[in-house]
């Protein structure tokens, strides 16, 4: 069928008050250098040290490297977009860029629900850690998100490829997503909504369960016993249950979609497109004295020896 004469869309952006748009530029401009800057520091950091030799560290490094590929998938067209006079984006563009958003976004959700897995062996079967989170289950992990998130990806630009787009080709987002193109094709595209919402919207709602349960199942754990080193592993449980709640809520209210309202999706995807990946190094670092000792060994050092 394909896309019949549509070669380009027009993205109608965040809103469509030229006074904001200027205030909006400079603030998301500030975002996107604290997004890249911060998760960078993160990963160089652990790479730079001998915490990249631990599996909640080389799983968080990739969550990392994650950010910063899923949010230039989208930032810097959001971004240029705000001053630009027609916001346009070409079909296989268009197309590109929502396999990337969503090939980087499912891989994050693999890789949140490896560090929880990982939390889990590591608080509830402590003596089999090693075993079990070696370094070559910790790559298989790692391999097996980045297949899932490819599979999942191509369908849904293999849906998309297939759909007849006649026009109009005003997309009410700031990015190319899939509910907003299918609010475009020209055919009756309900059966399909239902299939992503019972793809990306269950698998999404079943995740974020599944990894609140486990994190509830550590907690409780952790709440039996009181040592120095369980109030360490209390801090970082509640780390990464902020990071997978600043995620997948607003992810779920995008692909679960409760009234037909795009302009909400609009706001929620500004949450795990910007928003999350900004405050994700904060949350790790913050609370987490490994982390921090890591990052004053590795960047002392790296100060030191540049002044020799």
């Amino acid at each position: 069928m394909g896309h019949e004469n549509i070669t380009e869309f027009i993205l109608l952006g965040l809103f469509s008050d030229e006074d904001a748009k200027i205030a909006c530029f400079v603030l998301f401009s500030l975002c996107y250098i604290a997004i890249l800057s911060g998760n960078l520091l993160v990963l160089l950091t652990i790479r730079g040290s001998r915490l990249s030799e631990q599996p909640m560290y080389f799983f968080l490094s990739y969550l990392s490297f994650m950010d910063v590929c899923f949010t230039s998938t989208v930032a810097p067209k959001l971004i240029t977009d705000l001053l630009a006079q027609r916001k346009t984006i070409s079909y296989n563009s268009c197309m590109a860029q929502m396999f990337y958003a969503h090939f980087f976004g499912a891989t994050e959700i693999f890789i949140l629900v490896a560090m929880a897995y990982d939390r889990y062996v590591a608080i509830c079967r402590p003596l089999h850690y090693m075993v079990i989170m070696s370094r070559p289950v910790c790559y298989i992990i790692v391999m097996a998100s980045i297949i899932g998130a490819f599979i999942h990806s191509v369908l849904h630009v293999l849906i998309m490829v297939e759909l007849p787009f006649c026009g109009p080709n005003r997309i009410d987002h700031y990015f190319c997503d899939v509910f907003p193109l299918l609010k475009l094709a020209c055919m009756d595209t309900s059966l399909l909504v239902i299939v992503i919402i019972t793809t990306t919207g269950v698998m999404s709602i079943l995740t974020f369960v599944a990894l609140v349960i486990s994190y509830l199942l550590i907690l409780s754990t952790l709440r039996t016993r009181s040592s120095q080193g369980h109030r360490k592993a209390l801090s970082t449980c509640s780390s990464h249950i902020t990071v997978v709640f600043l995620f997948f809520l607003p992810l779920i209210f995008t692909y679960v979609p409760v009234a037909d309202s795009v302009s909400n999706d609009k706001v929620f995807a500004l949450f795990y497109t910007m928003i999350a990946p900004m405050f994700n190094p904060l949350i790790y670092t913050l609370r987490n004295t490994d982390m921090k000792n890591a990052m004053r060994k590795v960047w002392c050092w790296r100060k030191r020896s540049e002044g020799k």
